[in-house]
């Protein structure tokens, strides 16, 4: 076998040693036959909640086992098919399992970043807010674009994507839009996108086609579960009720019965606007909590922390991401270099990539400026 091929082997074996760990394997079957048994209880959907929580971590390890004895498979048979071509001195054979296996190194990279999506929320569904900054007409457009993006990361991924709340721009776009995204990980993913988004374009709004820079922040915090206990005590907010109307289209949403929970020693304002006042508050409550959470998790991780206190106002300074349309095409992550110039992969909602090379930089340890000092 060819040192390199060799160097590839080792490398997938490290990321299914690190696959392992995180897994804890060696209970990992038993485990299964827990929640086997569990869910074979008929009482199981009295509780329709605590029922979808389990399915959703019994999922979640099935598909943990299926991913690592799916690469460790693989892994052994193309060995064996390089060995035997090389015994009977088939190059073509060789080759293409070594190919296999160039592509397996890519797959088990991919499970290992999401084995490091081990934070206490990780797992957690996730709430996801943009909001314009400065720069009235084209903000709101780029806060519409980025609502876009999201969105169509989420499809890609298979979660399912909830409106909560939107406010549209006076002339076009939105001023502000709130989501909340359900599936595995989805916090885990997307808690590296809190921040400051930077856009550079032509603008179509501009009769003089000058190059113009927008600005647009992005919030995520997790949604708490049953097993995180959030008290808020009543006299700390307050509720109040309004006339909410979206931007139209498949947006449309007019209601007298919008919910708006102000909690008054942070500040923190949530909204909702379902065509239910109960359903509203039932869903702000829960996103205040989440945000509440947040802040207590920020307490306890200072990278988190961090990044939240750098996001500040969105302007210029404050930027974690650069989306450059004129006079050249590139997308660059001001906090990990990571950059492309597929601008319109990402409008799309391909975003794996930046996220990932911010998943690695947090588990590696490095800061934020030190990340910038090696670009």
């Amino acid at each position: 076998m060819r040192a390199e091929t060799q160097n590839i082997v080792a490398e997938i074996e490290k990321s299914l040693e690190l696959l392992a760990q995180r897994m804890n394997w060696e209970t990992a079957e038993f485990r299964l036959e827990e929640f086997n048994a569990r869910v074979e209880d008929p009482n199981l959907w009295d509780d329709p909640e605590a029922a979808q929580k389990l399915m959703r971590e019994r999922q979640a390890l099935v598909d943990s086992i299926n991913t690592y004895k799916g690469i460790q498979q693989d892994l052994s048979d193309n060995i064996e098919l390089i060995e035997l071509g090389e015994m009977e001195e088939d190059d073509e054979v060789v080759k293409d399992a070594e190919a296999a296996l160039g592509t397996l190194k890519e797959k088990a990279a991919e499970k290992e970043l999401e084995a490091l999506l081990d934070g206490e929320a990780d797992a957690n569904d996730t709430f996801l807010e943009i909001n314009a900054g400065a720069g009235g007409t084209e903000s709101c457009d780029w806060a519409s674009m980025l609502a876009r993006m999201y969105v169509r990361w989420a499809e890609k991924k298979g979660y399912k994507v909830e409106l909560q709340s939107e406010s549209a721009g006076d002339e076009a776009g939105i001023k502000s839009a709130a989501y909340k995204i359900s599936g595995h990980n989805a916090y885990g993913w997307l808690k590296s996108e809190s921040g400051v988004h930077r856009l550079v374009r032509i603008s179509p709004y501009d009769s003089a086609a000058k190059r113009h820079t927008s600005f647009s922040s992005v919030w995520v915090y997790p949604v708490v579960d049953d097993n995180i206990e959030i008290d808020v005590n009543p006299s700390d907010i307050r509720v109040d009720t309004y006339r909410s109307s979206g931007a139209g289209g498949q947006h449309v949403n007019t209601t007298d019965s919008a919910v708006r929970i102000t909690h008054i020693p942070t500040g923190i304002v949530v909204t909702s606007s379902e065509k239910s006042q109960h359903q509203n508050r039932d869903i702000a409550m829960k996103a205040l909590k989440s945000r509440l959470y947040q802040q207590e998790l920020d307490r306890r991780n200072a990278e988190i922390n961090a990044a939240h206190e750098a996001k500040g106002d969105a302007g210029w300074g404050n930027q974690i991401r650069s989306y450059v349309l004129q006079p050249y095409q590139m997308v660059k992550d001001l906090r990990t270099g990571h950059e492309t110039s597929d601008t319109k992969g990402v409008l799309d909602g391909d975003l794996d990539g930046f996220m990932a090379a911010t998943l690695a930089m947090n588990v590696s340890g490095k800061s934020r400026s030190e990340a910038q000092g090696e670009d």
